[in-house]
């Protein structure tokens, strides 16, 4: 490998491994508070957010409220509410009446005093402040950004993926329960402006000079998909006719970035265009479509992508699949808006069912590239991917404990799916599947079970065997065969028990499909020569013979 392809191989690495070291690590009670629904989460249906916040650049210093409308689902008095330190709160209220809290770690438990009817809606307001992580590596590393800009302006962003939103605010800091809607208010130095997701509502000049920048979002959203981007952004957009009407694209760069940012964002109707094909509407026209600039690559907050991928094609200036086609996309302005469909849109309940957000768009890229440059194209591009493929652990983690599994999850999962196109056969069947997926489940929490069940549903096969291989598996399914007289023998080996999926093949340049299990099959009445394996297959083959 040359001296280019290994530094890509360690970018590639850690691109997909940011997340993911959970499993590396001994794991705690603080793990399964933060991972699983606990009794002091189960009780309440989380509704509402209206975050209030004041963000420092001068000491990196947050401080502000949170108030947090629930309906209750089951008698309890007792609520957890997750703030990480070094962040703190210092007081909650309900009905203008102080409660009582106390600390366990990451967690805040509220002692309530008022009656908790079963389908009654309550709020309680909290107040907290402090100087959050700050983030050595965002996007992986998650925090607050504290940066500048060429003209020495602060720059400054939000990321938490994985690590949490209650790195910077209180909340219910599990991705099973979704808030309906969310008003977010964050005040600034008076020289900066504050993009965050849903609707701009307007602007506030406050008496010590300060600007306050209201926002609304009007679809549920994941807590890690709240962010805050402070700069001296200028603004421009656009509108697109797409399935459901008018959508709002608004487009926001620093200054010195206008002119680039007018002529690179031209990609975003491509991608608008691609995705809405293969995926169905955009799945929030209410709140709009934006891009904004920041000093990280970039990621999928919904209604709010942020961007920082250098005004120019591929990642970093490279092809992830090293084919050619990945310059023809900026791959962050394709992959980190595609997660609008799945991510924000179809949502991972539990971390460790990760793959939804990103096998999905991994494999987004290649059909990206198959809607315009055609499906050769797209293919060559998945194909390509592979090369970053470890097989070091399953794609799926730990459920419970906030972790998530193998970065194969991107090149893997995408060759996953890819392997399934070429299984169903059919690519119009294989779009409406795609499109069912976020009809079905549109605006909600998943589980990897609800994905399988959906796909099994709408395919002729019985798809169990095949995602417990590539998800809950690391071994590459070989299909091991020989020759011998006028018969070809084969089967499937290098898998799990009863592993069983048709495969595409070429007997002496005629094409033909197998149905291997796990025992010999044989194919009488042939004069083999030659057998080679469809390549859009993410499989291995083995002539036992070795000829």
């Amino acid at each position: 490998m040359n001296k280019r392809g290994i530094l890509f191989s360690i970018l590639f690495f850690i691109l997909t491994s940011g997340f993911l070291s959970a499993q590396y690590r001994e794991l705690t009670r603080q793990d399964t508070l933060r991972g699983s629904i606990t009794p002091e989460r189960a009780w309440w249906d989380l509704t509402y957010y209206q975050l209030d916040v004041k963000v420092n650049p001068a000491d990196k210093s947050l401080a502000g409220s949170v108030k947090i409308q629930y309906k209750v689902l089951d008698w309890n008095n007792r609520m957890q509410i997750d703030l990480q330190p070094p962040m703190s709160i210092t007081s909650i209220a309900q009905n203008d009446k102080e409660l009582k809290f106390a600390k366990d770690g990451n967690v805040w438990y509220v002692d309530l005093t008022a009656k908790q009817t079963v389908g009654s809606i309550q709020n309680i307001t909290i107040f907290y402040r402090g100087n959050p992580k700050e983030s050595q590596n965002p996007p992986w590393d998650g925090g607050i950004t504290w940066n500048k800009d060429n003209r020495g302006n602060p720059f400054v962003a939000s990321t938490c993926q994985g690590d949490g939103a209650s790195l910077w605010w209180p909340c219910k800091d599990h991705m099973y329960d979704e808030p309906d809607s969310m008003l977010i208010s964050v005040t600034t130095p008076g020289n900066l402006m504050d993009v965050s997701n849903g609707r701009f509502r307007g602007m506030k000049e406050n008496p010590d000079g300060t600007k306050t920048w209201t926002w609304f979002v009007s679809n549920p959203i994941n807590n890690y998909g709240v962010n805050i981007n402070i700069g001296d952004y200028v603004h421009f957009g656009e509108s697109y006719q797409g399935e459901l009407g008018i959508l709002d694209c608004d487009y926001y760069v620093l200054r010195d970035n206008l002119e680039k940012a007018k002529e690179h964002f031209k990609q975003v109707p491509m991608m608008l265009k691609a995705f809405e094909y293969w995926f169905g509407p955009y799945p929030f026209y209410e709140d709009g479509y934006k891009l904004v600039e920041v000093l990280y690559p970039g990621m999928e907050h919904q209604s709010s992508v942020t961007y920082g991928n250098g005004y120019e094609n591929g990642y970093g200036g490279r092809d992830v699949s090293r084919t050619g086609w990945g310059d023809k996309f900026d791959f962050i302005i394709v992959h980190e808006s595609g997660h609008e469909w799945f991510a924000n849109n179809i949502t991972y309940k539990d971390i460790a069912d990760m793959w939804i957000h990103e096998s999905f768009i991994a494999y987004s890229e290649g059909l990206f590239v198959d809607y315009f440059y055609g499906k050769e194209a797209g293919n060559e591009y998945l194909r390509g991917v592979r090369s970053n493929i470890r097989n070091d652990r399953p794609i799926i983690g730990i459920y419970n404990v906030n972790s998530a599994g193998s970065g194969d999850m991107y090149p893997k999962g995408a060759n996953m799916l890819h392997t399934l196109r070429q299984i169903i056969d059919n690519d119009q069947q294989w779009r409406n599947i795609l499109r069912g997926l976020n009809e079905t489940f549109w605006h909600q929490t998943v589980t990897t079970e609800q994905i399988e069940g959906y796909m099994n549903d709408h395919t002729r096969y019985d798809l169990t065997l095949f995602f417990d291989q590539y998800l809950r598996d690391t071994r590459i399914p070989t299909l091991e065969y020989r020759f011998f007289d006028d018969q070809l023998a084969y089967r499937w080996g290098n898998c799990i028990r009863g592993f069983d999926m048709p495969v595409k093949v070429w007997i002496n340049r005629n094409s033909t499909w197998l149905n291997p299990k796990t025992r010999w099959s044989t194919l009488n009445d042939i004069n083999p020569v030659t057998l080679v394996i469809d390549k859009d297959f993410y499989v291995a083959g083995f002539n036992i013979t070795g000829q």
